[in-house]
């Protein structure tokens, strides 16, 4: 049986530079990392190339946020060819998908004709989102995906996009690597304010608006729920404006 996770738990962990880790997605319980170098992607250091800005701006894929949160986790925990094995076990699915229903977790999907074709989720936090896995089905499908976060998060008002470890991918759209203790620093910095005891949110103005962008292009309704995907040029040229 796997080990159940407590969601303020993981909170507080993430709040101090830590993320839990499965060997295996049948890993019957998770370990906690605080990686030496830690990969960001600075807001304002996308790599918007020319090609994938005309793929978001023509809009090759629909995008949607928070409307396949269980999907999209799944689809990450997937075992593919060239990844044979996931950090995503049960334990980890399941807590997220409490903080996703807590309002802390949050999924970026890509569709194309109706058909789930990539993604991503993370945690919000302050001002900080921590990016936890990214799939493609479909060429770019990720990096729209991307794309799509780093507009929100600027939009929102956040400071800090985490993602855990360097890859070449990452690398190639502006990630760069940087010691624990600065990142412990950044990250103190998108947290201030925002955290009370047990890691829960107090202050609105503290934490960054994961929905700023939807209203940004008017597209909330009354509620602040989404009514439909933000256009791609609005994204494309949000990110033009800032890389």
């Amino acid at each position: 049986m796997t080990d159940i996770l407590d969601p303020q738990l993981v909170l507080g962990a993430y709040s101090v530079g830590v993320f839990p880790m499965a060997d295996s997605r049948d890993a019957a319980s998770v370990y906690w990392v605080e990686p030496r170098r830690r990969a960001v992607l600075p807001l304002d250091g996308f790599q918007l190339s020319r090609s994938l800005k005309k793929t978001i701006a023509a809009d090759r894929f629909q995008i949607t946020v928070d409307t396949a949160f269980e999907r999209v986790v799944q689809l990450c925990a997937e075992s593919v060819e060239g990844r044979p094995e996931t950090w995503i076990n049960d334990g980890i699915e399941r807590v997220f998908q409490t903080l996703h229903a807590m309002g802390f977790a949050h999924s970026v999907e890509c569709w194309d004709g109706g058909k789930l074709v990539g993604g991503l989720y993370g945690l919000a936090l302050g001002r900080a989102f921590f990016g936890e896995s990214m799939v493609s089905r479909a060429t770019d499908a990720s990096k729209v995906a991307l794309a799509h976060l780093v507009a929100r998060l600027r939009a929102g008002g956040f400071t800090l996009l985490d993602c855990q470890f360097q890859t070449s991918h990452l690398a190639s759209l502006g990630a760069i690597e940087i010691d624990r203790a600065d990142y412990v620093a950044l990250l103190a910095g998108a947290l201030d304010g925002a955290l009370g005891p047990a890691s829960s949110v107090v202050g609105a103005s503290a934490a960054g608006d994961f929905r700023a962008l939807d209203r940004l292009a008017g597209k909330a309704s009354a509620t602040g729920a989404v009514s439909g995907p933000v256009a791609g040029k609005v994204i494309a040229q949000l990110l033009v404006h800032t890389s």
